[in-house]
């Protein structure tokens, strides 16, 4: 299952931003911009600035995760997050013995589904593995023929030879990344990925993502989550129902910490 951890953040995070929009709305200059700003000034900067919608001074905080135990499925969602940074175990580096796989509950409630599916990840590592010592051996002799030394080759041809041995790796594999996202980029990844109808994986992400920088930053992520904790539902008739119970869950998360 995933594991989301807080590697790294800004430094004061709400009064970073508190600071940025203290400059957009008085003379003070770039020596005294921190001057007066307690803990409760802070406060009131940052929710005037979820009141009245003036997002960009958000920008200037960012929070770094460490996430592991998701698959690569999940990579392909979280990425259309575009303003992020992003490094992930890259399968064209690593070689991948004896993959981890993620399991989704689903499947893990019915033996016979559990059972099918463990029965394909194993034979996606055999044909990983069989593919891999092929062409690694191909590569090989190749590279043994234009003169390279016995340890060059064996080493330059088991990473060419992974680089295609990959593509019968499932989405299921297991991968791990590091994640940089300003706070304003994370109220709209929450808004879209706490939603209910988000996909399970990525929304447990999300909200292992949220509880984290709610402890460090409480005010900025007051009002983060999904959509209906601030307003109606967007998502129309396909709507889960359950906006009340969004809320309930959401306050218990942030006040827990």
């Amino acid at each position: 299952m995933p594991l989301v951890t807080l590697l790294a953040h800004t430094p004061d995070p709400e009064k970073t931003v508190a600071s940025a929009a203290k400059l957009c709305y008085s003379s003070s200059g770039i020596a005294t911009l921190q001057e007066g700003l307690t803990p409760e000034k802070t406060a009131s900067f940052v929710e005037m600035l979820a009141e009245i919608g003036h997002e960009s001074p958000i920008e200037h905080t960012s929070f770094t995760f460490g996430i592991e135990g998701v698959s690569r499925a999940l990579l392909a969602q979280i990425t259309r997050h575009r303003i992020a940074s992003y490094s992930v175990k890259s399968q064209r580096y690593v070689r991948e013995g004896s993959f981890e796989f993620v399991t989704p509950p689903e499947i893990a409630d019915i033996p016979e589904a559990l059972a099918l599916y463990e029965e394909t990840m194993a034979a996606d590592q055999k044909a990983y593995d069989r593919l891999t010592d092929l062409l690694k051996e191909k590569h090989r002799a190749a590279f043994l023929a234009e003169g390279k030394d016995e340890k060059t080759a064996n080493r330059l041809a088991e990473k060419k030879a992974i680089e295609d041995a990959r593509f019968v790796l499932p989405n299921a594999c297991e991968t791990k990344m590091v994640v940089t996202m300003n706070a304003r980029s994370l109220l709209n990844f929450f808004r879209h990925r706490c939603c209910n109808r988000a996909q399970w994986e990525i929304r447990d992400v999300a909200n292992q993502m949220l509880a984290l920088v709610s402890a460090v930053a409480p005010d900025l992520f007051k009002k983060a989550g999904p959509s209906c904790l601030c307003g109606a539902c967007p998502e129309g008739k396909m709507s889960c129902g359950k906006a009340a119970e969004m809320r309930k869950f959401y306050e218990e998360m942030k006040k827990n910490g």
